[in-house]
C-alpha cells in the first residue's frame, strides 16, 4: 500500500487534482483507491463528493491532522490496509499542514500493522493564480515556504489561468526556496501535467528528483 500526500494551501486546488487523479487511476490502471481527507470547515463537501465517486474515503474531521489528530490519521490508514487493501492512499491534508509532520503520523501507521506500507513523495501544490495575494501575508508566506520546502515534488497548479512568465516565476521562486524537488505544471481544466503526476503517485520505489518536467 503506497502512501502519498498532496499538500497545498488552502484553495491551491488539491481536491480537484486528486478527484481527477484518482479516477484515472481507477479507471484506466485498475488500481485500488483510497482517499483520506482532513476537513476542517463547517460542511464536509469533498468527502460526500468523492463518496458519490465511489470511492473509498476516512474522513478526519475538525482540527489539523499534523497537530492533534495525527493518531487518528495512523489509525484510518490502519483500517484501511485492514479492510480495504488499497493499492495507493492519496492523503489531502489541511491547507496549513506541514508536510513532514503529516510523514510522522503516516510513519506512525506502520507500527500498529502488518501490511506492508510504503511511503511516496510528498507533493506539494503551489497556486499560480493567486501567487502574490498569498505571499504578500506573512503568516501565510510563511506555510507556504515551509510546505514547499518539505516538498519532494512541487506542482504549480492552475497553469491554464496564467501566462508563461507567471509560470516561470513561480519556477524561480520554488528554487529559491527548494532546490532538489520536481517541479510540474498542472491544470485540472487542460489536464496538463496530469499523466506525469499520475506517472508519479504510482511509480514504485524511491522519491523522484530533479529539475521541471513538461
Amino acid at each position: 500500500m503506497k502512501v502519498v500526500q498532496i499538500a497545498g494551501f488552502l484553495g491551491s486546488g488539491k481536491t480537484s487534482i486528486l478527484l481527477e487523479a484518482s479516477s484515472k487511476i481507477s479507471q484506466i490502471y485498475k488500481k485500488r483507491v483510497a482517499l483520506v481527507v482532513n476537513e476542517i470547515g463547517d460542511v464536509p463537501v469533498d468527502a460526500k463528493v468523492i463518496e458519490v465517486a465511489g470511492m473509498k474515503v476516512k474522513e478526519i474531521a475538525g482540527g489539523c491532522i499534523c497537530c492533534e489528530l495525527g493518531p487518528s490519521l495512523a489509525a484510518s490508514l490502519v483500517d484501511l490496509a485492514d479492510y480495504f487493501k488499497p493499492d495507493l492512499v492519496l492523503i489531502e491534508p489541511t491547507g496549513v499542514a506541514i508536510p513532514d509532520q503529516v510523514k510522522v503520523a503516516i510513519a506512525m501507521s506502520t507500527r500498529d500493522t502488518d501490511a506492508e506500507i510504503e511511503i511516496g513523495p510528498v507533493i506539494v501544490l503551489y497556486d499560480a493564480f493567486r501567487v502574490d495575494e498569498l505571499l504578500e501575508n506573512e503568516t501565510v508566506n510563511n506555510f507556504i515556504m515551509r510546505q514547499v520546502l518539505n516538498a519532494d515534488v512541487v506542482a504549480i497548479s492552475k497553469v491554464d489561468l496564467v501566462d508563461e512568465e507567471r509560470i516561470r516565476y513561480c519556477e524561480r521562486m520554488i528554487r529559491g526556496i527548494n532546490t532538489r524537488a520536481l517541479i510540474i505544471r498542472l491544470s485540472v481544466v487542460r489536464g496538463d501535467g496530469m499523466d506525469e503526476l499520475i506517472r508519479i503517485l504510482l511509480e514504485p520505489g524511491g522519491t523522484p528528483i530533479g529539475g521541471r518536467v513538461g
